[in-house]
């Protein structure tokens, strides 16, 4: 839910942000409540949104952006959950608040189970600085810097071998044949 969430990003050349637009928002949101639900073995009902929690939920995302790239989010905030135990004896944290903050809620609850279970490490930002998309280090040793590697690994890997073959073409002063 909270890569999917960070990829509600406008992207040129993908798709448009989907936090920018009540309509798109609440699309999004009724199916990212869904597949966390069924996830969950729960059938919750999305939270209801205006345009004022756009607001508030672009700058949730933000704040998470920063702490996925490894920066200083420079405060402290609070946000509602509840600790529910059910019938089976099983613990978990619940989302609490409406609209914004009911979303804010289960987004933190995740990150807090993801960073106890030490898989938080394995969320990242694709290196391309055109794309940025967020995706999860499936590699053994969590060395993945690319969200997809045929498309922005391949391209950065032809920008730098070209770079590099400029470079040498420069100290020789003359052309390097391709190989």
């Amino acid at each position: 839910m909270v890569q999917d969430f960070l990829n509600t990003r406008g992207v040129a050349g993908y798709g448009p942000d989907l936090l920018a637009d009540t309509a798109l928002a609440r699309d999004w949101v009724a199916g990212a409540v869904r597949n966390w639900s069924a996830a969950r073995g729960e059938e919750l009902p999305p939270p209801k949104l205006d345009e004022a929690d756009l607001t508030k939920l672009r700058a949730v995302r933000n704040t998470i952006d920063a702490l996925v790239s490894g920066e200083a989010t420079g405060g402290r905030s609070a946000v509602p959950a509840t600790l529910a135990v059910s019938d089976t004896g099983a613990v978990r944290l619940e989302p609490s608040g409406t609209g914004w903050r009911w979303l804010a809620s289960a987004l933190w609850a995740e990150i807090l189970l993801s960073q106890h279970a030490d898989t938080w490490r394995r969320v990242k930002q694709c290196h391309n600085h055109r794309c940025g998309s967020t995706f999860y280090d499936r590699s053994k040793n969590n060395s993945g810097v690319w969200h997809d590697v045929k498309t922005c690994g391949n391209a950065a890997n032809l920008r730098a071998s070209r770079a590099r073959r400029r470079e040498r073409e420069h100290a020789t002063g003359s052309a390097v044949s391709p190989q």
